[in-house]
């Protein structure tokens, strides 16, 4: 197989999806990889070893990338060795990891968050309301969906969250009304969609076999 050879980040793919890692994860993790092997002249990983792995992530370093990003890179290569070529190397454990500096977090007062969300106007205010009012990550916000959200009982469902877990939270009272409108107006534009012959929807796993009829609903 030639090195670079997409085979190998089908691999790679293959068994992320195995072990059911975040999706955001298998795209990290197959860049890390693919740049890995393209800055060292597109050689095979049996090929290389740890001078080659600890001067790629050391160059990381030189250009100024955060220690989690940093130990990332790091991770992906090291999953390509252990997991995808088998090759669990004395020399892996030698590698250190950046320490990631202590950091106070920033917290906006209430006055100051009431201030923000008031200069805001429709879904970005909606889903800035949720981030704070929900404890939400951007990216869980940008993914709910409306079966997600439980009116009656005023809570919200986060799917695959961090750590690929689900979770509950609650849905803030100032919210409900603008998002049932919100999703009045989201179901009417969805409709159009259909009877456009568009309005398809990326579906988790194999539910787009299971369900054919889904991904329109």
């Amino acid at each position: 197989m030639e090195a670079g050879n997409p085979r190998l980040l089908d691999r790679v793919r293959a068994a992320i999806r195995v072990r059911h890692y975040s999706r955001r994860t298998e795209h990290a993790y197959a860049s890390w990889i693919r740049r890995f092997i393209i800055v060292h002249g597109k050689r095979h990983p049996r090929d290389l070893g740890e001078r080659e792995v600890t001067a790629f992530v050391s160059s990381l370093a030189a250009r100024g990338v955060s220690a989690s990003t940093q130990n990332q890179a790091l991770s992906a290569i090291l999953f390509l060795y252990e997991v995808v070529i088998g090759q669990r190397l004395p020399w892996m454990q030698n590698i250190v990891r950046a320490q990631r500096p202590l950091r106070l977090p920033v917290v906006l007062s209430c006055e100051e968050v009431a201030s923000l969300l008031s200069r805001l106007r429709g879904p970005v205010w909606l889903m800035a309301s949720l981030l704070y009012g929900a404890g939400l990550r951007l990216i869980e916000c940008a993914e709910l969906r409306v079966k997600d959200f439980n009116f009656d009982r005023g809570e919200l469902t986060v799917r695959d969250g961090k750590g690929g877990k689900d979770r509950v939270t609650m849905l803030p009272a100032a919210v409900k009304r603008p998002l049932a409108d919100h999703l009045t107006r989201v179901k009417a534009q969805h409709d159009a969609d259909v009877a456009a012959g568009r309005g398809s929807v990326a579906l988790p796993g194999a539910l787009r076999t299971k369900y054919p009829g889904a991904p329109l609903e």
